[in-house]
């Protein structure tokens, strides 16, 4: 069932006065979803991926990043060989034990090919927003709708689906749920200063706070144009940091890697960076990027050049 009940209050970003967005509504449900996650893994534990099991994770976009942030956890916890496979690069050969999908849309293009050419024997299981889509009909559903979104930015419906698999990893994600409602209860225009304003920002972090680097650059390019990368924050300083200048960000997830945050204040460029899990520390970018697309005059709901989903011709 459809529940848009935060799309009809009006959640204040900040203090100061900005344009009302679905994004901004979308943002601020997410504690609340990651809490509901734990009873949906519960209800689904037997289509999600078994402890042994080979699995591959595929998605496009955000979905892809969270794949990747899904298989660094699982293999992380021993929970058996885990893949994550654009949908449109999928290595088919592997001897997979179960694939795992996520969309949205449940409409991708790339998606609904790659599940047509997984072998018939090999369970899938897919998890999509999108009532009476055609990936629901290729694979053992998790329906989500109520995490829906009316804007084109993915957020909660991203960390949602991620939420379900830290939650049947055998994670307890209460304390990642305090730390994101701390994090809404902040005001942005104030903890967000330092970066509100760069000119570029560089995300970094290791395992799978990597994957939410890349989705936080993704974030803000797709909602207001914003010069971002991302990188393994070892990576970084093997080229990388040579952008690094006064007037840039480097936004680190996660613990740190040694002597890190003394070699970006050598640059001069602002070191962002909070103590707590990467997922919460997400909702700060999504904050962000409700912030800068304001200050651009700029709709983070229909960004420039995107849609909902990429539907192809064939």
């Amino acid at each position: 069932m459809n529940d848009h009940r935060a799309d009809s209050v009006v959640v204040p970003i900040s203090a100061e006065t900005t344009p009302v967005t679905h994004l901004a509504n979308e943002v601020a449900t997410q504690p609340d979803d990651w809490a509901r996650a734990e009873t949906i893994a519960a209800e689904h534990r037997d289509i999600l991926p078994h402890k042994g099991e080979r699995v591959a994770v595929i998605g496009c976009g955000t979905s892809l990043f969270m794949s990747k942030a899904i298989a660094a956890l699982r293999e992380g916890a021993g929970h058996g060989l885990t893949d994550a496979w654009p949908a449109s690069e999928v290595r088919y050969g592997r001897d997979y034990d179960r694939y795992l999908v996520i969309c949205r849309s449940g409409t991708t293009t790339e998606v609904v090919n790659a599940m047509r050419d997984i072998p018939a024997h090999i369970p899938r299981t897919v998890i999509c927003s999108s009532p009476g889509t055609p990936v629901l009909e290729l694979g053992d559903p998790i329906l989500i709708d109520e995490v829906d979104e009316e804007s084109v930015v993915q957020t909660r419906f991203a960390t949602t689906a991620l939420a379900i698999l830290r939650w049947h990893l055998g994670e307890d994600l209460a304390p990642v749920i305090e730390q994101a409602r701390a994090v809404l209860a902040e005001d942005p225009a104030v903890s967000l200063a330092d970066v509100r304003h760069a000119e570029e920002i560089s995300f970094v972090g290791m395992g799978f706070a990597a994957a939410i680097a890349e989705e936080s650059g993704l974030k803000l390019r797709e909602s207001c144009q914003s010069w971002t990368e991302s990188y393994l924050a070892t990576e970084y300083r093997h080229g990388p940091i040579a952008i690094s200048a006064p007037g840039r960000a480097v936004w680190a997830f996660g613990p740190l890697v040694p002597n890190f945050a003394t070699d970006i204040a050598s640059t001069g460029a602002h070191f962002e960076h909070r103590d707590i899990d990467p997922m919460a520390d997400l909702l700060r970018v999504h904050q962000l990027c409700v912030l800068r697309a304001a200050d651009l005059g700029l709709d983070p709901d229909h960004p420039r050049g995107l849609n909902r989903s990429v539907v192809l011709d064939q």
